[in-house]
């Protein structure tokens, strides 16, 4: 009765009170995105994921992580992840090894997920972030992909009043300066441009720089049921070119196998003063997302891109035996200041536009008493590049041949008049491709889910190429190639995962490489299949119980088993050959304490092998080229006091063979890196790095005839204002 009242009272004396929902988030959400090297999402998927529901190894190098190494390329911020390697192609070309297998510059990139066809010097500046995705990815992404995907993730508007500048000092006459600007313009709705300017004189590897860039995107309805955005992009390249170096032997009666690197400082240049790397990338990306209810959506993407190339360099070669001194061939024994180099000529001058149009749909549904994550989209593609090649004087040019060179005599600004060329049409490709795919994620009991995948590609590609007689200006030959290509791609795994912590996988996913990935045919490859490739993966992903820090683990093998290889008697490319790589990854990321930050990436490949090889082909039973047993790099920092932050850490190769496997090996390397950074305040920072400190000597990008040597030394300063 007491009790009784005493409640009664209490509810006609005291009002009701509603308290205001709390908002529990985890400690792990403040770090991420632009200050920390972790990332727990990503969008390589075709759609927003997390990392932990992906069941293949993805690595991301964060804007942290960009800003912190002043990794103004994307090349440099890719060097940021294990497994990785360059070759020094004959164009001029970096293409990426990843894997040990070949992941195009010109098919396996991808910006915001479609695809980024052109070779260009991509730069940093409107990035967010970089993500590498690992294995065989035909399925989401259609031809390619065989050792990987990278997607490139821009800069998007946010519903905030946000601006940026920095500028950079260093050394070699580096000058840059990028500018990212976020204006808040409606309730949900904001433009965000991001502008640079870089140049420097050589960037201590021989060729000088000059690039501006811009890039805007204005979004509305942002957040909302129906949210549009409209993007303009345009880099410009006006640099030099260093095309690399060649190889040199020990001694006149060294074998191959004793062959190595010239003793010359990297920032030393000897190609042709006229030689240079023009170009330029320039596209415009409609975007519309439409948020059903039932937490579904559908993503439409239409990019019209236009991108130039006009790239005139030439190899540099050690001089034959009779030009040298004393008319004996140059080895390491004789090597000196009189050294005489040769330079090539080597064109690379190309057009090429590009319509995509992409949509992409998800959605979460329970069926069938299961919960489902459906992934299904279309793409479309419309590609097309010219080539242009120089007339001879014998076809109504000219000829001009670049003067040679001596090892004491770097940078002596020789050079010939390239306005005097005359070019001409030498091909065009065309292609015409669609592709269908759907992905579901079940699960299927509280702790496991099955993921399952198909897609369709169709291509269509047509290839003519001009010749003119050699001896007269005469008529025009056109020789034409067609080839159409119906391809099905296969993705699947199992996620097991009794925690939040903690998340394991096994996956299975195919890719294949059509004859023309590279823009061309021939009459040996125009009949020629597409390759087909295969990736299993085991692996976890991992997480601190504070969610601060994340390591991933993966055991892959991965085999390319209906590689395209020359038949010596028909002189047709057939699908004879076959390849193995297989190894061990390790990426750690986040805060081990909340000052220290740390980021490594290291693989371990200690077997890949040519299993099948044809004659002419790397040879059967043999490592692949561009294989390093060990690769990785690790960067940490640690919050000194509230104003000083220090950083550094180290990249790594163990030794690889240049492609085509000539006889030897290159070196392995570790290169060191330092920073420090001190916030003046709020919006004043000044950050300091330095790059290769001991100044290593070492092969960057490797090709059979020739490597482009990494940068020495660099020292570079950046101011910041935040405003």
């Amino acid at each position: 009765m007491l009790a009784a009242s005493v409640g009664a009272m209490a509810q006609t004396s005291t009002p009701e009170k509603t308290l205001a929902p709390v908002v529990v988030k985890e400690r792990a959400e403040a770090p991420e995105g632009k200050d920390s090297v972790r990332a727990t999402e990503t969008t390589i998927g075709k759609g927003k994921q997390q990392l932990r529901d992906i069941p293949q190894s993805v690595t991301v190098v964060t804007e942290r992580l960009i800003d912190d190494r002043n990794l103004d390329t994307v090349k440099e911020a890719l060097k940021n992840t294990a497994g990785i390697t360059f070759l020094a192609a004959e164009g001029g070309e970096e293409d990426i090894r990843l894997r040990g297998f070949a992941l195009q510059s010109t098919g396996d990139m991808f910006i915001d997920g479609m695809r980024d066809p052109a070779f260009y010097d991509r730069d940093t500046f409107n990035l967010d972030r970089v993500e590498l995705l690992r294995g065989s990815a035909s399925m989401l992404f259609g031809r390619g992909s065989t050792g990987g995907a990278v997607n490139q993730v821009s800069k998007a508007p946010r519903l905030i009043d946000s601006h940026q500048v920095d500028l950079t000092l260093g050394s070699h006459q580096y000058r840059r300066i990028t500018g990212d600007f976020n204006i808040l313009t409606g309730e949900n709705a904001a433009l965000r441009l991001n502008a640079m300017s870089t140049t420097a004189d050589n960037n201590g590897s021989g060729s000088s720089i000059e690039k501006k860039g811009i890039a805007g995107t204005y979004a509305f309805g942002i957040g909302t049921r129906d949210e549009f955005s409209v993007s303009l992009y345009h880099l410009d390249n006006k640099n030099g070119m260093n095309y690399g170096m060649p190889w040199i032997r020990r001694s006149a009666g060294s074998p191959a196998s004793d062959t190595t690197l010239l003793p010359l400082d990297p920032k030393a240049y000897y190609g042709a003063a006229s030689d240079y790397n023009a170009g330029s990338a320039s596209f415009a990306t409609l975007g519309h997302i439409h948020r059903f209810d039932g937490d579904a959506e559908l993503k439409t993407q239409l990019r019209v891109g236009r991108f130039e190339r006009d790239q005139r360099a030439g190899a540099i070669r050690l001089a034959a035996a009779a030009q040298q001194p004393g008319g004996v061939a140059a080895t390491l024994e004789n090597f000196g200041p009189a050294t005489r180099l040769t330079r090539g000529t080597h064109l690379k001058i190309q057009d090429m536009d590009t319509v995509h149009l992409q949509s992409d749909f998800s959605k979460k549904f329970e069926a069938l008493g299961y919960k489902h994550e459906l992934l299904a989209g279309a793409d479309f593609s419309h590609e097309k590049k010219t080539v242009y090649g120089a007339r001879t004087a014998a076809q109504g040019g000219v000829n001009i041949t670049k003067p040679p060179t001596t090892v004491g005599t770097p940078n002596d600004g020789v050079g010939v008049d390239e306005t005097l060329r005359v070019l001409r049409d030498t091909s065009n490709f065309e292609a015409k491709g669609f592709g269908i795919y759907a992905q579901d994620l079940i699960q299927i009991a509280p702790h496991w889910k099955l993921l399952a995948g198909l897609r369709y590609d169709n291509m269509d590609g047509r290839y003519n190429t001009f010749g003119i007689p050699a001896d007269a200006p005469g008529p025009v030959t056109t020789t034409s190639y067609r080839q159409k290509i119906s391809e099905w791609s296969k993705r699947a795994g199992v996620l097991y995962q009794p925690n939040d912590l903690q998340s394991y996988h096994f996956s299975y996913g195919t890719s294949f490489n059509t004859s023309g990935d590279t823009y061309s045919y021939s009459a040996q490859t125009v009949n020629t299949p597409p390759e087909a490739s295969r990736n299993i993966e085991i692996g976890a992903k991992l997480d601190s119980a504070d969610k601060r820090f994340t390591t991933r683990l993966a055991v892959f093998h991965s085999t390319k088993y209906r590689e395209r290889n020359t038949d010596p008697d028909l002189n047709i490319a057939v699908l004879s050959g076959k390849r193995h790589a297989a190894g061990a990854e390790i990426d750690i990321t986040g805060r081990l304490t909340s000052k220290w930050d740390i980021y490594g990436s290291y693989m371990w490949m200690p077997s890949a092998k040519i299993d099948i090889g044809a004659e002419g082909a790397e040879g059967q039973g043999t490592r692949p080229s561009l294989t390093p047993r060990h690769s990785g790099t690790v960067w940490t920092t640690y919050q000194i006091t509230p104003e000083l932050r220090v950083g550094g850490g180290l990249n790594f190769r163990s030794s690889q063979t240049p492609n085509r496997n000539p006889g030897w090996e290159v070196p392995g390397y570790v290169t060191a890196d330092l920073m420090a950074e001190y916030a003046i305040n709020e919006r004043y920072t000044i950050k300091a790095n330095l790059s290769n400190v001991t100044n290593k000597l070492y092969a960057d990008s490797i090709y059979s005839g020739h490597y482009i040597p990494g940068a020495g030394r660099v020292f570079q300063v950046t101011a910041s204002m935040k405003f």
